[in-house]
Parts: structure tokens; sequence; C-alpha cells
């Protein structure tokens, strides 16, 4: 067996895809109840079991004849995919659970505070419509885009102390008109 499995490897490191084939007729199924064994079900088993005889083929020198069967060898491959594979596994449900504790709750507001905060938001956008053109323009790519000032002046062809300067502006503007809106809305 020992001389037979040396030559298989041989074949193997040679890219005989045959010697492959023939690998995998022979052993699939020890290194399938294996991994099956170890993590515990046939789909991630069968992950296992691929990555051993991908492994195999590409580095067909790492098995020693003098020291295993290439059966012994690539149960033992297995049972360390599988390992492997479990670890990563608990590693990815710690992470998510982690980025779940550390996420704040939403809290969902109550109905009350969203229709008013519907009723505030249309009274913004219906004030922020009412501004000039060229101020209404630098409202909204500063305050609903994000826009920096010199982002704004650049994207309105301004020089950035007159992008400021309207901004200045239509903010007095919402200003006096919102204060006066919120205050008759309550």
């Amino acid at each position: 067996m020992e001389g037979s499995d040396a030559l298989l490897v041989a074949r193997l490191a040679a890219g005989d895809d045959e010697a492959l084939a023939e690998t995998y007729d022979a052993h699939a199924a020890a290194v399938f109840r294996v991994a099956v064994r170890v993590v515990g079900d046939a789909s991630s088993a069968q992950d296992v079991v691929q990555d051993v005889f991908v492994q195999l083929w590409t580095h067909p020198q790492r098995y020693d004849a003098t020291v295993a069967s290439l059966r012994t060898f690539l149960v033992v491959l297995a049972r360390s995919r599988a390992l492997d594979q479990i670890r990563s596994d608990a590693r990815r449900v710690a992470r998510h659970e982690r980025v779940h504790r550390l996420t704040p709750l939403q809290d969902v507001p109550a109905p009350t505070e969203a229709v008013t905060a519907a009723e505030t938001a249309r009274l913004v956008q219906d004030a922020v419509n009412r501004l000039p053109a060229d101020q209404r323009r630098v409202v909204e790519l500063a305050y609903f885009e994000g826009l920096s000032y010199r982002q704004v002046a650049l994207a309105t062809g301004l020089p950035e102390g007159t992008a400021k300067s309207r901004i200045r502006a239509a903010m007095a503007t919402l200003e006096k008109v919102l204060d006066r809106h919120l205050l008759e809305s309550s």
C-alpha cells in the first residue's frame, strides 16, 4: 500500500488528474465520514472534503509515505479542516453577536412623535421651497446633500464667500418663517 500511495501521489505531483480521481474514489467516503462526525452536518462536511482534495491536488508534496498511509493522511487532514471550519464558524457567530450587542437599539417613535416629525418636515420643506432659487439651491446642497461650504461653492460655481453668505441669509429667513410656523402649530 505504501508504494502504491507514493506512486499515486507522484502522479498527482506530475499533474495527473486521473490520479486525483482514483484517490477521490478510494478515500472520499472515509474523509466524508470523519468530516461529518466533526462538523455535524453533511453540507459542511462536503466543503471539508472538497478542501482536503484541493489541498492534496495543489500540495501533494505534503504527503510523506514513510509517515502514514494516504488514507490516514487524508483523514487527519479532514479532521483538521473540519475543526478549522468549526472555529471559523464560531468566530463568525461571535462577531455577529458582538456587533448585534454593540449596535444601539433603534427606538420606535410613538405615533404622535411620528406625526409631529412628519409635520415639522413638511413645514421645513415648504419654507425651503419659498426661498429665492439661489438661496434654495445652496441650502439644499449644504443641508440635504451634506456638502461643505467649499463643495457648495464648487457645485454652484460661486466664490466660497458668496456661497456662505447665501446659506446664512437663507438660514436667517428660514429661522424667522419656521419659528412663526412652529409656534403657531404648538
